[in-house]
């Protein structure tokens, strides 16, 4: 006889009459491509009207951005914006973990970092980087920053939550066990915290991509942001929607293998 909670469990995996973990009926993959040739038919119709002289018909801009590509400007853009880029994910999931971890763990740590971060992601930050300017300058280092003040504060409150919220059954069997402090947070907290810290992670990387960009419009124009000032001022719409949609299908596709990998990795039940 199947307990109460498994029952339910199991009502919720096969809600609809269809498995969890089965593939997405072809009526959705259909949805989905009619959702985004709606959004293009829209798009193409109100620059070709048009409703203003700034926005470009979609054909236009996919036209731009085929020449971007071919002609290279496109691609060194992206190798200028993905340095500040990897080197403020690499800081932020590298400290942020080890000090979420470290506030779940220890409430002095939880009491001197969890205001601090709590204020860091509620902040305007847009309003913080001319202060980052005026510290570190206008190169590398004031753009890495700027993603850290984005992605530091996602990756810290997630990890640090996930620590908090682990099951405490776990910890009280692991105890019940004489496992030492080590084995517990080692063997029982850090594994069952893995995936929301994961998902933190995730969250910080699509932070992170508003702070490059904020950093490459506000601080200094370089990489995407450059392209996209420089087609503004010369007019050429275009080519400026065409930049400002490729750093936005650079980020979905980004951040959706991501969360294929934490599905994949972390949470198999949830597998489509």
């Amino acid at each position: 006889m199947a307990l109460p909670q498994q029952s339910s469990l199991r009502a919720d995996a096969t809600l609809g009459g269809q498995d969890a973990r089965l593939p997405l009926p072809p009526r959705v993959q259909w949805w989905r491509l009619g959702s985004f040739a709606s959004f293009a038919l829209a798009w193409e119709v109100a620059g070709r009207i048009p409703i203003n002289p700034a926005l470009p018909s979609f054909s236009e801009t996919l036209a731009a951005l085929a020449r971007m590509i071919v002609s290279g400007a496109l691609p060194i853009a992206y190798v200028s914006t993905l340095q500040p880029l990897l080197l403020g994910l690499l800081i932020s999931a590298s400290v942020g973990v080890l000090l979420g971890v470290l506030m779940g763990l220890r409430p002095v740590i939880e009491w001197l970092g969890a205001p601090v971060f709590v204020v860091l992601q509620a902040a305007p930050v847009a309003a913080l980087i001319p202060l980052v300017t005026f510290v570190y300058g206008i190169g590398l280092l004031a753009k890495t920053v700027a993603v850290c003040l984005l992605a530091l504060p996602v990756v810290v409150l997630n990890s640090y939550k996930a620590v908090r919220n682990v099951n405490p059954s776990l910890v009280a069997m692991g105890r019940a066990f004489l496992a030492t402090p080590r084995q517990l947070v080692t063997k029982i907290i850090l594994p069952d915290a893995a995936p929301v810290i994961f998902a933190g992670l995730r969250l910080g990387g699509s932070a992170a991509f508003i702070g490059v960009i904020l950093a490459e419009l506000l601080i200094t124009p370089t990489g995407i942001g450059d392209l996209i000032t420089y087609h503004r001022s010369t007019a050429e719409y275009a080519e400026m929607y065409a930049a400002i949609a490729s750093i936005i299908i650079f980020s979905a596709v980004t951040l959706s293998l991501l969360q294929r990998i934490e599905v994949r990795v972390f949470r198999p039940e949830n597998r489509e």
